[in-house]
């Protein structure tokens, strides 16, 4: 069977020529259960209408609908924001400087070459102490007083058996 006005029909298609009635004729030729297989590959270009389901239009009360929902009014509460809590970001970045700085002091100390004690604090140095213990010392003297040994000399060097007093 030759197709000579269908191809016909498809090139003014193609040109935007085609009537209402030719697109129509197109339609009704493409929806047939024969069609040749150099066509095939237009059917669903003009079958589209009776094989996709209608689609749900909008309803005559939509702009209603939507005119309703705008209008309605809502209620908006302010939410209240305390001090504490307006400058919470700034304590946590206050605190976060001064963890650096610590950390930043420590580690500058902890890394100083050699035993220099340049401007290190004197309590972070330590001084070796030669003969007794100032704790003990103290301690020997309380005792001595408590005892009733007024008058007994507390000896800084110890000996084998602990102080030696001397009166």
């Amino acid at each position: 069977m030759d197709y000579k006005y269908i191809n016909q029909l498809l090139e003014r298609y193609w040109e935007g020529k085609t009537t209402l009635e030719e697109e129509q004729i197109l339609r009704s030729f493409f929806s047939q259960l024969c069609v040749p297989e150099e066509l095939a590959k237009f059917r669903p270009l003009f079958n589209y209408e009776q094989t996709e389901p209608k689609t749900n239009c909008l309803g005559n009360d939509f702009d209603e609908r939507i005119m309703s929902m705008i209008d309605e009014p809502q209620h908006v509460e302010a939410k209240r924001v305390r001090i504490s809590q307006r400058f919470a970001p700034l304590f946590k970045a206050a605190a976060m400087v001064a963890i650096v700085l610590t950390l930043s002091q420590a580690a500058q100390l902890s890394f100083q070459s050699g035993n220099s004690t340049e401007g290190v604090p004197a309590s972070y140095t330590q001084h070796p102490t030669s003969g007794a213990s100032v704790a003990l010392n103290d301690s020997l003297r309380c005792d001595s007083l408590k005892n009733g040994n007024i008058g007994a000399t507390v000896v800084p060097q110890m000996s084998q058996n602990g102080p030696t007093i001397i009166k």
